[in-house]
């Protein structure tokens, strides 16, 4: 036997197979990518394990990476728990709240400050339209303007009024990619479905007149489960059930 020829036979014959291997791969990670043109921007260890776990991702991943800074403010009203909704007598249309200019038109001299709230169809809930304080275009996450509904019409509302202080050193922002990798990795159980990836700030209210808010991802998933992960740390601030946005 012609050991030489033999051995590059073999040598040839694995090359392929790894080739052919190879290809296959590429093939599984672009008919995942076909699938769910959202993950494009996903490390393809990361979409294999999110095949593996089932999680679907069924909002777009926001590319963008903008400088952000801390943001300290006076918090001018009490919690929400401590006080009653205002009610709006007459009551108004409800479909104003899709409409930034009927909105202000028709509830701008009631609510203060209303133009300087945006809506958030992922923070809403029956019978309560949730809009948030916004900063250069960014959402307070956990400052709210609680619109209640009932028959199509707004009849009351409630809100957080804050007076912004002071805005950090800012800093370039992660990618929304590398936040949701690294849920996957080690947060999101098997079967997750994302809803909405945003970028705002996030702080828990404390017993303080002054507060602080980091720049953070939202990362909602359709079960109502909301992880909040500082956008320049990376670090997971909450990963518990959000209790009633």
């Amino acid at each position: 036997m012609d050991w030489s020829r033999a051995k590059t036979v073999m040598i040839v014959s694995f090359l392929l197979l790894n080739i052919l291997l190879g290809y296959q791969l590429w093939l599984d990670v672009q008919a995942q990518l076909n699938a769910n043109p959202n993950s494009a921007e996903l490390p393809a260890d990361k979409l294999q394990l999110m095949q593996q776990k089932k999680i679907t991702l069924s909002t777009t991943l926001p590319s963008e990476t903008p400088m952000m800074g801390d943001l300290t403010y006076l918090l001018q009203s009490d919690s929400m728990d401590k006080r009653e909704p205002t009610l709006i007598i007459p009551a108004v249309d409800s479909a104003v709240v899709f409409n930034e200019n009927q909105l202000d038109r028709t509830l701008g001299e009631l609510i203060p400050d209303l133009s300087e709230y945006a809506y958030d169809l992922h923070s809403s809930r029956d019978g309560v339209f949730v809009m948030h304080r916004m900063v250069d275009g960014r959402p307070m996450f956990h400052t709210k303007l609680e619109l209640y509904n009932s028959n199509l019409k707004i009849t009351a509302y409630l809100q957080d009024r804050v007076e912004i202080t002071r805005t950090g050193d800012k800093q370039q922002v992660l990618a929304a990619s590398k936040v949701v990798s690294s849920l996957i990795e080690t947060y999101l159980e098997p079967g997750s479905v994302i809803v909405d990836i945003q970028l705002g700030y996030y702080g828990q209210i404390f017993d303080s007149e002054v507060q602080v808010a980091t720049p953070a991802w939202r990362v909602m998933l359709d079960d109502s489960k909301v992880y909040y992960v500082d956008a320049i740390s990376g670090e997971v601030l909450t990963d518990n059930m959000e209790d009633k946005l």
